[in-house]
This record gives structure tokens, sequence and C-alpha cells, in this order.
């Protein structure tokens, strides 16, 4: 993981965290006073989940997103190459590319991070592999949000702000890069390339897959192939499997044809 990842997650864990059960008060709407403050100025990390997300609400390919919307860096550590949103460093404040003066205007489509906002959701690989999260509130001084609204447990809010997806492929994205870390390996210039095409510019990699037959060496059933090729989503989580088996040599529900 990123050194960006690390800070977060230990800026995560300096704040109260929010049990299991434990309730918090909050609501965002444009009547609240301070509402689109929390969209300037941020540092926010993509996934490749928000990225497949926003891309197709814009209309745009892999590479022209994130050549408008994204500024992407090696990982110090592993050299995985990372993402986060380019904010407007033309406009005071440094907003948000997608904010507006009515507020997000891509929200179906918004970030997980924005989603999960004011809880900060810390994650880690347990000892079986399987994703440990904790629930952190994010109480900013000029957010206004907890003086009023309803009273919320973390399920009830992930659930309310459509998170199932954005947590479930986030979190098989966040296996990865903790593998990758705790391996020690580094990457080369090329396997980070390979990274950014299959994780990022999904439609390029379908090009990539269709040209050289890649999925013709892989145990697929026709279904599978046909899925990855047809639906972003279904090539997104095939990407990660097959990153996974490429760096590692194997993955579990997927390996090379004898």
């Amino acid at each position: 993981m990123s050194n960006d990842h690390d800070a977060a997650q230990a800026f995560l864990s300096s704040l109260p965290e929010l049990a299991k059960g434990q309730t918090f008060r909050f609501a965002c709407h444009p009547g609240v006073p301070c509402f689109n403050a929390c969209c300037s100025d941020l540092t926010l990390m993509l996934t490749p989940y928000d990225v497949l997300r926003l891309r197709t609400r814009l209309k745009l390919s892999g590479n022209e997103f994130m050549s408008r919307h994204a500024a992407t860096a090696p990982a110090p550590d592993t050299g995985f190459p990372m993402a986060r949103l380019r904010m407007r460093d033309d406009l005071p404040g440094a907003p948000c590319p997608f904010v507006t003066d009515q507020g997000c205007s891509v929200y179906a489509d918004r970030p997980g991070a924005c989603r999960t906002y004011p809880l900060g959701r810390a994650t880690r690989p347990s000892p079986s592999g399987e994703v440990t999260e904790q629930f952190f509130i994010v109480r900013e001084a000029h957010c206004r949000g907890f003086e009023a609204g309803p009273e919320w447990t973390s399920a009830n809010w992930l659930s309310d702000q459509d998170l199932r997806e954005y947590n479930r492929i986030n979190d098989r994205h966040m296996l990865l890069l903790a593998r990758l870390k705790d391996s020690g390996k580094k990457l080369n210039p090329k396997q980070a390339s390979m990274i950014f095409l299959a994780l990022y510019t999904l439609d390029a990699f379908a090009s990539f897959l269709s040209d050289t037959g890649m999925l013709e060496k892989l145990e697929l059933t026709e279904k599978e192939r046909s899925d990855i090729l047809s639906d972003e989503t279904s090539r997104l989580q095939f990407a990660m499997d097959w990153l996974t088996l490429a760096l590692f040599g194997s993955c579990p529900g997927l390996a090379r044809r004898a």
C-alpha cells in the first residue's frame, strides 16, 4: 500500500471510533450552512472502481478520464500506481471538478470516500485473508451536519449511501495492495504499466485481452469470458484476479490452462 494509504489509516485511527451499533447524528443537504464546504482542497484517492463509475457517468474513455481528472504516482514502497482526483487549481479553494452550487453533479456515481463521509472506514486483512473494518467519526471544524438530522449506525449509513458494491470491490483492491506490500516486492515499470492498463483503463484492457487471446490461456468458462469482455465491472474483478496470478503465481478461482 502507498504511504498515502498508510497515512490515511493512521489518521483514521486517531479519530473517535464508532463502535458497532453506536449512533451518530448527521445530515447534508443545501439547507445545511456548510453545504459544499467539504468538496474543496482535498487529497481524494480514487480506487479503480471509483474511476470506472465516474468515467462511465461522464462518457469518457479510461485514458481520457485519467488525463483530465486524475493524477497518478507510484507508491514509494511497492511502485503500485495510485490515483487521486485532480482538483480545480484555476478556482479559489481548489474545488472538486464535479461540485456545483447545487451540489455534486455526479452524485449517483460519486467516489466511495465521498459516500462514506462523515465516517472514515479503515480496512486491513485479517489472518484468514478476509477484511476487517473499523469506523471512525470524521468531525471537521467547518462541518455543521452533526447539528441536526436523523441518527445513524455505521450499517444504516453504508446502506443509505449505497456502499455495498463499492466496499466489496474496493476491499478486493485493498487485499491486492496489502499482499504486494507484505511480499516486499517492488514493481518494475513494465509491471506498473500493466497494472495501470488493467485497473484504470478497462476499455483499453478489453482490447488487450482480445488482441492477445489472453482469456483463452486461462481456465475460464465461455460465459466468464463473455462477461469479462462485455461488462466492465466483471472485467475489473477479473483484472484483480489476473494481476494476483501474474504477480504471485496463484490466485483462488483463476488458473492458467495446462
